[in-house]
C-alpha cells in the first residue's frame, strides 16, 4: 500500500508539472491583457510600461520560469482585471461552486442508485422503462437547457424558486455557505438539479448494467441454491460488487462538475469559480485562467489518488498485489 502511495503521489507531481506548462502556454495566447488594461487612447509608451511592470516583455522561458517559482511558493499571481490577488479569489468563489457540487453530487447517488437498481431487477417493468427513456433525454439534453428550462417552468412561471444568484450566506470564517439560511437552500435547487441531470443518469445506467453482470455470476446462483434471502442477496452481494466501478466513476465526476459547472454558474448566474473563469476569459485574465486550470488539474490529481487508495480499501485483492 504505501509503495502505491508513493507512486501516486510521484505521478501526481509529474502531472502537475506537464497541466502547469500546457495551461501557461495555452493562455499566453489567448488575448493581450495590455489593450484591455489600458486606456483607448493610450500612447505606445504607456502601454509598453503597462506591458514591462506585467513582466511580459520578458522572453517565454523566463515568464514560464518566474510562473512556476511562484506557484509552487502558493503565489498565483495578480487578477489583470480585479487588480488582486488570485488566491483570494479563488478563496471567495470556491465555497459557491462546492456547495453546488455537493448538492449534485447528492441527487445523483441518492437517486441514480436507486433507480438504477430498480432497473435492474426489474428490467422489463414498465417503471424501469420509463425511467430508461426518461435518462436518454436527461443525458443528451444541453446543460443550457435544462437550466433555463427549469428556471422558465419554476422560477418565471410557478414563482416558486430564485432563477439567479446564491441567496443569503452565513459566513464562517474565511468559508461563506448558503446551506444555513432558506434563501440559500431554495437557490442551490435549480442549478443543483441542473448540475446533477448528466451525472445521475450516468450512475443510474452504470448501476443497472454493472447489477445486470453481477446477478447472473456463479456466486450469486449458489447464494440463491443456498436459499439466502433475496434482500440479502440482491443489496449485500450484488450491489456491494456492483458499486466498485461506481467509485471511480464519482469520483472523476466530481472533478467533472467542478470543471464543467462553467455552463450551469453562467446560466443561473452562480457566483462561483466557473463565473470568475467566464469572466476571465472575457478580459484576458491570464493569471486566473491559469489558476483555474492548476487548481482543476490539482483536484483529479487527488481524486484519482483517494479513488485508487478506496479501491485497495474495498478489495482485498489490490492490497495483496501492492504487498
Amino acid at each position: 500500500m504505501f509503495k502505491v502511495i508513493l507512486s501516486r503521489i510521484g505521478q501526481a507531481a509529474l502531472v502537475m508539472l506537464v497541466v502547469s506548462a500546457v495551461s501557461f502556454v495555452m493562455f499566453r495566447y489567448v488575448g493581450d491583457p495590455v489593450a484591455s488594461m489600458s486606456r483607448e487612447n493610450a500612447p505606445i509608451e504607456e502601454k509598453q510600461a503597462l506591458r514591462r511592470s506585467l513582466g511580459l516583455d520578458q522572453s517565454f522561458v523566463v515568464q514560464y520560469g518566474g510562473f512556476l517559482k511562484r506557484t509552487l511558493s502558493g503565489d498565483l499571481g495578480i487578477s489583470y482585471r480585479n487588480q488582486r490577488p488570485v488566491t483570494e479569489l479563488i478563496a471567495e468563489r470556491l465555497p459557491a461552486t462546492m456547495e453546488l457540487v455537493i448538492v449534485a453530487t447528492f441527487l445523483s447517488l441518492a437517486l441514480g442508485i436507486p433507480l438504477g437498481v430498480l432497473c435492474a431487477l426489474r428490467p422489463s417493468g414498465a417503471a424501469a422503462r420509463l425511467v430508461q427513456a426518461v435518462s436518454l433525454i436527461g443525458i443528451s439534453t444541453p446543460t443550457f437547457v435544462t437550466g433555463i428550462v427549469l428556471i422558465l417552468v419554476f422560477a418565471v412561471t410557478l414563482g416558486w424558486l430564485p432563477s439567479f444568484g446564491r441567496g443569503q450566506v452565513v459566513e464562517i470564517g474565511w468559508w461563506s455557505t448558503g446551506f444555513l439560511t432558506w434563501s440559500g437552500l431554495k437557490s442551490l435547487i435549480l442549478p443543483g438539479i441542473t448540475l446533477a441531470l448528466y451525472q445521475l443518469t450516468l450512475i443510474m445506467r452504470l448501476v443497472r448494467s454493472e447489477m445486470i453482470d453481477v446477478l447472473s455470476t456463479d456466486y450469486i446462483r449458489f447464494a440463491k441454491a443456498r436459499g439466502l434471502p433475496m434482500r440479502y442477496i440482491h443489496f449485500r452481494l450484488a450491489l456491494r460488487n456492483a458499486l466498485m466501478p461506481v467509485i471511480t466513476v464519482t469520483g472523476l465526476q466530481i472533478g467533472s462538475l467542478i470543471a464543467f459547472a462553467i455552463v450551469t454558474e453562467t446560466v443561473f448566474q452562480w457566483p462561483g469559480m466557473g463565473l470568475l473563469f467566464i469572466q476571465a476569459v472575457s478580459f484576458a485574465d491570464i493569471p486566473v485562467m491559469a489558476a483555474y486550470l492548476l487548481f482543476v488539474g490539482l483536484l483529479f490529481v487527488i481524486i484519482n489518488t483517494i479513488v485508487d487508495i478506496l479501491y485497495a480499501v474495498v478489495d482485498p485483492r489490490l492490497r495483496a498485489r501492492s504487498a
